[in-house]
């Protein structure tokens, strides 16, 4: 009986706004650790997930998704994803497969030869396409651009084919000992997780203009009570009409912002908590280096 290899390394998952990144790293850790909404640039810093089976272990980097930098913030995003590139030992590169290619999908993949790694082409969204025999044009197009080790179609969201695509990924990393403790999901802190949870909660209760101008930070996090413990998150927005719209008439959106992240919190956790939520006018803070930091949203450069 041949002995099982062992493999382990990092793995970034790259892709457009909207390709399923999150929604995927979230299926693969089994537990919500990433915001996930069907707005773009939900994903504002890299997010460590890790899975570990017998073969190996794979530590997943969900980046941001690739846009045109605008404010300081949208530059840190796109530098985090090129970081990324640059050290890890594996890409997977997602692609909405239910939607016709565009300019962008074309910028994602230069980044992905100019990285010059070894990809994996995952095919998102099966599960919105009919006919199956509509993605050979598609996996032609791609294989014909970059020489990828593997291509395949999954539905994230559909739980579909996602085993057979980490059995894939664990065979393409390195041979090497496991970098984490086989039952750690992720590297972020508890503080960090659950202002993504406020976060997804306005991204998915607000219009269209309110998730880019806000932005959420766990100030304080009491365990006094260790059964309940006091979790106090600001929320920050660049104008006080844009206050108003998260508090909503009478406080009903913030109350329903905050019912709904605490659930989230508490189902991760395994025991009820005390969610505050604070709305502060920071003015510019997307362009505000210190914010910035505050929020997390940095390059490994730190610039």
């Amino acid at each position: 009986m041949t002995d099982i290899v062992s493999h382990s390394g990092y793995v970034a998952l790259i892709g457009r706004p909207n390709a399923g990144k999150s929604t995927l790293l979230n299926r693969i850790v089994g537990e919500k650790i990433a915001a996930v909404s069907n707005k773009p640039q939900t994903t504002r810093h890299e997010i460590k997930g890790i899975y570990t089976s017998e073969r190996g272990q794979a530590v997943f980097i969900d980046t941001p998704g690739v846009h045109k930098p605008g404010h300081l913030l949208n530059r840190r995003m796109m530098a985090a994803v090129n970081d990324a590139l640059l050290s890890v030992d594996l890409v997977v590169l997602m692609r909405d497969a239910s939607v016709s290619t565009g300019n962008g999908d074309r910028f994602v993949l230069e980044m992905v030869k100019r990285s010059a790694k070894p990809a994996i082409l995952v095919l998102n969204k099966i599960d919105k396409i009919k006919k199956k025999a509509e993605l050979l044009p598609l996996i032609e197009l791609y294989r014909t651009e970059y020489e990828f080790q593997e291509v395949i179609p999954v539905s994230a969201l559909k739980d579909e084919a996602v085993d057979v695509l980490l059995d894939l990924i664990i065979e393409h990393l390195p041979s090497g000992s496991p970098l984490f403790e086989g039952d750690e999901l992720t590297d972020q802190s508890m503080r960090t997780i659950a202002a993504e949870m406020v976060r997804e909660k306005i991204l998915q209760n607000t219009g269209e203009e309110i998730p880019y101008v806000t932005a959420v930070v766990t100030e304080r996090w009491d365990e006094t009570d260790p059964e309940r413990p006091n979790i106090y998150c600001a929320i920050y927005v660049e104008r006080e009409s844009q206050k108003g719209i998260i508090i909503g008439k009478g406080g009903v959106k913030l109350k329903k912002i905050g019912t709904e992240a605490r659930a989230d919190i508490e189902s991760l956790l395994g025991r009820q908590v005390n969610l505050q939520l604070f709305v502060k006018v920071v003015e510019d803070w997307r362009n505000s280096e210190s914010r910035l930091d505050e929020i997390g949203v940095r390059s490994r450069s730190g610039k």
